[in-house]
């Protein structure tokens, strides 16, 4: 069993202390990660200081070169990056390939992006508006899409003239550590660290003082914490925290066409991400038929190892994960609801849950209410949809919803959705030039585009009087 090492200052750091990392789909622990010790996280942290200087000194078309070079050598190492990602999360081999890919172009994307200077002056004063770099950020990631979630972060953030800690999830450092091992060979020393470990290495490093700005992808709970923490040096972090996404599906969607695409809208990545379908409110003349449709993909889609090539679905990440959305499910039943396929754990090694399709769960049942994160998708009824967009915005969370029917009349309904994002015939579509956040307890701030790589900056403004 191999121990991988983190990176801080452009050097292999020594293990002192090591977590195990468990493949979700035998359960068995496969290797090991690191541990950071604090005296690692102050270490990661003043190495990003002491390169912060000369990064930001480089000029944005320097950083851009870098950017480029950190898309191409994370390409060379797809194969490798992407089996560790498979083995530690769980999903399947051609879904890791397909993230780290992504992540490749992200970085040759973001280098395209600018942060031009703006003329804000007139005749009497020549007025310049900049946009200055934070410092040192921490990124802190989670275990559903840890590659490119990373790379959303280090990307732009890197780009504006900021260093970086990274901290990955515990669930799943190896693929995070390997990446960074693998930019680290064409980045400065110290630009890019990373410091793996459970929950106290990211509070050390969320109240490090010399840590200037926090971007966080994860639960809603930590992202209170850490708002807490940031509020009190007056710091702005961003928060990208999840949602409870809702589905509004019309009387006169069609649902033979839409119903696949339903269906990986809610189960993709075994239904854990963000911006999954959590909940569908059908209208009743299309309820029994589009609980038909979806019951059929369920029950013919392949779950297995993410190393199968037949497997299109995987376990769960951790057996606390799937015994979460188990409870999630035996609550909406006891409530009244009926299981129309799945409900239960697979007979076999590993995290494995059944993709669930739950019909008539009672409103305010906890698999209705709460994100649960996995393969399990409550379908509710309505007859009036003004109640139906009630019924969806009545949560606390705000991070995406949609809206399935002819465009004009769905384009009408999404409009008053209460969310960062609001889709037509589709769900849970993320490009990079768009911005992406959420309201509430979904977030603060955004992600992506020309807004999220403003997230990384601060404005400065030069003005000096025309004499």
């Amino acid at each position: 069993m191999e121990t991988t090492q983190m990176t801080i200052g452009g050097r292999k750091a020594a293990v002192i202390d090591t977590l195990p990392v468990e493949n979700p789909a035998d359960a068995e622990v496969f290797a090991t990660a690191p541990a950071a010790t604090a005296e690692q996280v102050e270490a990661a942290v003043a190495a990003a200081r002491a390169a912060h200087r000369r990064w930001a000194a480089l000029g944005i078309d320097a950083r851009r070169a870098h950017l480029r070079k950190c898309g191409a050598a994370l390409s060379t190492a797809t194969d490798e990056v992407a089996a560790l990602l498979t083995r530690e999360q769980g999903k399947p081999l051609a879904k890791a390939r397909a993230e780290v890919e992504l992540s490749a172009t992200w970085f040759s994307d973001t280098a395209g992006q600018d942060l031009a200077v703006e003329d804000l002056g007139d005749a009497d004063a020549d007025i310049r508006l900049h946009h200055k770099p934070f410092g040192v950020v921490a990124a802190i990631t989670p275990w559903n899409y840890p590659i490119i979630l990373a790379v959303c972060k280090l990307a732009p953030a890197l780009l504006a003239g900021n260093t970086v800690v990274l901290k990955p999830s515990p669930e799943t450092p190896l693929s995070s550590l390997l990446m960074t091992e693998v930019l680290c060979e064409v980045l400065p020393p110290g630009v890019l660290n990373v410091v793996a470990g459970a929950g106290p290495v990211g509070r050390v490093l969320v109240e490090h003082a010399g840590v200037d700005k926090v971007s966080f992808t994860g639960s809603a709970q930590t992202g209170l914490a850490i708002a807490a923490a940031a509020a009190r040096r007056l710091q702005r972090p961003t928060l990208e925290l999840g949602g409870n996404d809702a589905a509004v599906v019309l009387s006169d969607a069609p649902i033979a066409q839409i119903a696949e695409r339903l269906f990986w809208a809610a189960f993709e990545n075994s239904g854990q991400y963000c911006t999954a379908v959590k909940r569908i409110y059908a209208h009743r003349t299309v309820y029994s038929d589009l609980i038909e449709a979806l019951r059929s993909h369920a029950e013919q889609v392949v779950v297995g190892d993410g190393m199968d090539p037949a497997t299109q679905l995987g376990p769960l990440v951790s057996a606390r994960q799937r015994d979460r959305v188990a409870a999630l499910v035996e609550d909406a039943v006891a409530g009244g609801g009926r299981i129309v396929t799945g409900g239960s754990r697979l007979d076999r090694p590993g995290h494995f849950y059944a993709p669930t399709i739950v019909a008539g769960a009672a409103a305010d049942s906890r698999l209705v209410q709460e994100e649960q994160f996995g393969p399990a998708l409550p379908i509710l009824p309505y007859d009036d949809v003004e109640v139906a967009v009630a019924q969806a915005n009545s949560t606390s969370f705000g991070l995406g919803g949609s809206v399935w029917g002819t465009p004009e009349r769905a384009t009408e309904v999404a409009a008053e959705l209460d969310c960062g994002t609001a889709w037509i015939n589709t769900h849970g579509e993320l490009r990079h030039g768009v911005p992406f956040g959420g309201y509430r307890y979904s977030g603060a701030g955004v992600e992506y585009g020309a807004l999220g790589l403003l997230e990384y900056t601060r404005p400065r403004v030069t003005h000096v009087r025309r004499s």
